[in-house]
């Protein structure tokens, strides 16, 4: 009875003292799964589960398998920081969030505090790399180099239009409407107007009938679709016939549900689709087969995680601090936006910004359609 007592415990504390090898990596993913924004949320949930779960089918980070924390930030800082912080309680090691740039700021410094490490698919404000955190990431571009190339397009495509710019006085939203005004103006063309508005706004018809007065006839707009949808509908309903072009805020095909037909000839900025992508074709076919069109920033939560597991397996540990060093110097790393690399600050090496036009297609859908 004793021997076999003692080979019980023995048993026992071999099981808990090895149990680590076979542990979870925890990693958070963190979006607005609800509220007006959640279809970038569904975007980033379902682009880190399928990454995830082909990650652990080819041996997990380190022989240990991925599980995933889901955190609801609603697109508001304050919920936000609360989702870092129950994560930090958790036990969450990497995260794949937040959307909006607002969120990821001041979760990002909870998540430096805490040792964790963050990579974004989505937050585009240059201010999230630039403050020296060692922890920070993203798969996307920059709104410096999103607005560079749309102030670029303005100044060619429209010289002689009289341009509205209006933006949500977010982070993200006015940053990028910053931008492009800046590189437009130092194309030489200057903008008829100047505007915030409020995310939730839903009546803009002061605002229209100010452009009317002002003549004018391109909007441009920062900030993200719901209030994008509602200003196109509302320049059709008011009769003033003026193109929106806008940033990678607006590219859910829920825009057009919001806009209607008035959303032909919309244009927007984004990196190169990667659902275009030949290596990309299977996946793409996965993802259409579950019911969910892997569209805008699905492809790019899928990249960040692959991102994480690849540094954590080049850098032959799961401890963040190091598979954040590894992060920038050890790449490239083979993802589905292709061989993707990290500088000092935790930017990418993805492709730079395109310009799509909102087209009606095949199936007489409308959807943005690289030009």
């Amino acid at each position: 009875m004793k021997k076999s007592l003692l080979s019980a415990v023995a048993l026992t504390a071999l099981v808990a003292f090895s149990g680590n090898a076979w542990a979870d990596v925890l990693v958070g993913v963190a979006g607005p799964l609800t509220s007006a924004n959640a279809a970038f949320g569904a975007q980033l949930q379902k682009g880190a589960e399928a990454a995830a779960a082909e990650i652990n089918a080819n041996g997990g980070m380190n022989g240990e398998q991925i599980k995933i924390a889901l955190g609801d930030d609603s697109s508001d800082p304050k919920q936000g920081i609360s989702v870092a912080n129950k994560f930090v309680a958790d036990g969450v090691k990497f995260v794949v969030g937040h959307f909006n740039s607002g969120v990821s700021i001041p979760a990002s410094e909870v998540y430096a505090e805490n040792g964790i490490m963050q990579v974004t698919p989505a937050s585009t404000n240059p201010t999230f790399t630039e403050r020296g955190l060692k922890n920070t990431f993203r798969t996307c571009g920059r709104d410096d180099q999103q607005g560079t190339i749309a102030g670029a397009y303005l100044a060619e495509k429209f010289k002689d239009a009289k341009i509205a710019i209006i933006h949500d006085k977010t982070p993200y939203g006015q940053g990028l409407a910053d931008e492009t005004k800046k590189a437009m103006n130092g194309a030489g063309l200057t903008e008829a107007m100047y505007e915030g508005v409020n995310v939730g706004d839903k009546d803009f018809s002061a605002l229209i009938a100010k452009m009317k007065e002002a003549g004018v006839s391109i909007v441009y707009w920062g900030g993200l679709h719901t209030e994008a949808g509602l200003i196109i509908r509302q320049l059709a309903d008011q009769s003033l016939k003026a193109t929106l072009v806008s940033g990678d805020g607006i590219v859910s095909n829920e825009l057009a549900s919001i806009a209607g037909d008035a959303v032909a000839g919309t244009l927007n900025t984004f990196g190169p689709d990667p659902r275009l992508a030949p290596a990309n074709k299977d996946l793409v076919e996965k993802f259409r087969a579950q019911g969910f069109e892997p569209e805008a920033y699905t492809l790019y939560s899928y990249a960040a995680m692959q991102s994480i597991a690849a540094a954590a397996n080049a850098a032959g540990t799961n401890d963040p601090v190091k598979v954040a060093e590894a992060m920038r110097t050890k790449g490239p790393f083979k993802t589905v936006l292709g061989d993707m690399s990290f500088d000092e600050k935790g930017d990418s090496t993805a492709p730079g910004y395109v310009m799509y036009e909102w087209k009606k297609g095949d199936d007489g859908k409308y959807t943005y359609i690289q030009q």
